[in-house]
C-alpha cells in the first residue's frame, strides 16, 4: 500500500477511470442488445453487469499490483457480439455450461505455457501495427462526430492540444473535464436520466449440451484468445512490458469459470482500453503507470455495485463525447503504434499489411479483422524474408571437381 501511495499520481488516476468509462460506453452496450434480443429478465442483465464488472475490478488491481504493470481486464466484447445471434437459441443454463467449458479450455491455455511461446516469436512491428490498425477506428471516429456536435467535439480537441502544450501529463484530464463542461452547459447532458439501483448476482445453474458447447463454447474461445489475449498482448509489448502471457490467461479463465454461474460470458486482456493506461500520457515513468491499472479497476467495483446506475449514466452521456473522449485519450498510443510498425525497414511490408487489414474491420469464417490481419502480416513477413538454404560451394576449383567424383 505505501508503494501504491508513493507511486500516485492524478495522471494515472484519471487514464485508469477514461479507460472504464470507455469499457462501458461501447462495449457495455451490445450486452444490452443480446439481452434485449434473447429476452433477458431485468434481474439476469444486472447479475451480467455485476460479475464483468466486479470480475474485471478484481481481477485489474490484483494483477497490476502484482506485476506492477497497468493490466487492464475487461469482458470479451467480440464474445458479447457472436452472443447476439446464438443466446436467443439456448436456454441460460445451456450457456452457463458453455461459459464454463470455455473458461476451463483457456484455463488450459494459459497453464501449458503455449500461448507465450506464440507471443515471444510474433516480430514487434507486426504486433505494433495490430494494435494500430485495431485502434485506428477511435482516431477516425473523433473527427466523425465533429458533424454531430461540433462545439463541443472541437472545445474537446483544443482543450487537448492546450492541454499537451501546456500540461501534457493532465491534458485528458482537461479534455473529460472541458467535454462534461460544454454537455451540460449546451444540455446535452440528460441528467433526468440517471437513478440510483444497485445490481444483485442471480444464480443460474449451468446445464451442458454437447451442440450447444461446439456452437457457442469455441467460437468463444477463438474469439477471446486470437481477438483479446493476442491484441492484449501486443499492447503491452508495445508498450516495453515483458509480463508473461500465461499467468494473465490463467487468471482471467479462474475468474471467468468463478464468475459464469451468474452469466459471466468471459473475462479477457483488455487491448483498446489499455493502450490508455500504457501510454507517456498516464506517466512519464513507465513503472508507476500500474496505478492506471488500480485505478480502473476501483472503478470498475463502484460500477459493478451500482449496475442499475450504469445504465441510466450512459444514456445520458452524449455519443459524440464519448467518440471524441476515445479519440483523444487514444492519440498518444496510436501514434507510438505507428511508429513501432514502421521502425523496422525489413519488416514495413508486412507491418502495412497487418495495418490495412487489421484496419479495415474485416471478418471471415466468424474471426476477427484483428486475427485475420496478424495471419496476413505474417504470411508477408515469412514469403518476403524467408530464403532458402544454399547448397555450400567448394572453396577452391580442385575440391569441387573431388566432390563431382
Amino acid at each position: 500500500m505505501k508503494a501504491l501511495l508513493r507511486d500516485f499520481s492524478v495522471s494515472a488516476a484519471v487514464a485508469g477511470f477514461i479507460a472504464t468509462v470507455i469499457s462501458y460506453a461501447g462495449p457495455l452496450v451490445i450486452i444490452f442488445q443480446v439481452a434485449h434480443a434473447a429476452g433477458l429478465p431485468e434481474a439476469v442483465l444486472s447479475s451480467w453487469i455485476w460479475t464483468i464488472s466486479i470480475g474485471s475490478g478484481v481481477l485489474g488491481i490484483l494483477l497490476s499490483l502484482r506485476y506492477r504493470v497497468p493490466i487492464v481486464i475487461a469482458w470479451s466484447a467480440p464474445g458479447s457480439a457472436l452472443l447476439i445471434s446464438l443466446l436467443p437459441e439456448i436456454s441460460l443454463g445451456q450457456a452457463v455450461g458453455a461459459y464454463l467449458v470455455t473458461g476451463a479450455v483457456i484455463l488450459l491455455v494459459g497453464l501449458s505455457g503455449t500461448f507465450d511461446r506464440i507471443i515471444r516469436r510474433l516480430p514487434a512491428a507486426i504486433a505494433a501495427a495490430m494494435m494500430a490498425g485495431i485502434l485506428f477506428r477511435f482516431g477516425t471516429g473523433l473527427f466523425v462526430s465533429v458533424k454531430s456536435a461540433p462545439l463541443l467535439v472541437l472545445a474537446m480537441f483544443l482543450a487537448y492540444l492546450l492541454g499537451r502544450r501546456l500540461m501534457p501529463r493532465y491534458a485528458v484530464f482537461a479534455v473529460l473535464a472541458v467535454g462534461l463542461t460544454v454537455a451540460v452547459g449546451s444540455g446535452e447532458l440528460r441528467t433526468d436520466a440517471i437513478v440510483l439501483g444497485l445490481a444483485t448476482p442471480q444464480w443460474i445453474t449451468p446445464e451442458f449440451d454437447w451442440q450447444v458447447i461446439l456452437n457457442v463454447a469455441l467460437p468463444l474461445i477463438m474469439v477471446a484468445l486470437t481477438g483479446q489475449f493476442v491484441p492484449g498482448m501486443a499492447v503491452l509489448r508495445s508498450a516495453g512490458y515483458q509480463t508473461p502471457a500465461s499467468p494473465l490467461i490463467t487468471s482471467s479463465s479462474l475468474g471467468s469459470l468463478l464468475l459464469a454461474p451468474f452469466g459471466c460470458h468471459g473475462l479477457t486482456l483488455a487491448a483498446i482500453t489499455a493502450a490508455i493506461c500504457t501510454g507517456r500520457d498516464a506517466h512519464e515513468d513507465p513503472a508507476r503507470r500500474y496505478v492506471a491499472g488500480v485505478s480502473g479497476g476501483v472503478v470498475y467495483l463502484v460500477f459493478g455495485v451500482f449496475g442499475a446506475t450504469v445504465v441510466s449514466l450512459f444514456s445520458a452521456f452524449p455519443q459524440a463525447l464519448i467518440a471524441a473522449l476515445a479519440g483523444l485519450a487514444l492519440l498518444g498510443a496510436i501514434g507510438a503504434a505507428l511508429n513501432g510498425a514502421m521502425a523496422a525497414p525489413d519488416d514495413r511490408e508486412a507491418a502495412l499489411v497487418t495495418f490495412l487489414v487489421t484496419a479495415s474491420g474485416m471478418s471471415f469464417l466468424g474471426l476477427s479483422a484483428a486475427f485475420w490481419g496478424l495471419i496476413f502480416g505474417i504470411a508477408t513477413h515469412l514469403l518476403l524474408r524467408w530464403h532458402p538454404r544454399r547448397t555450400s560451394q567448394p572453396d577452391c576449383p580442385e575440391a569441387g571437381r573431388a566432390a563431382s567424383r
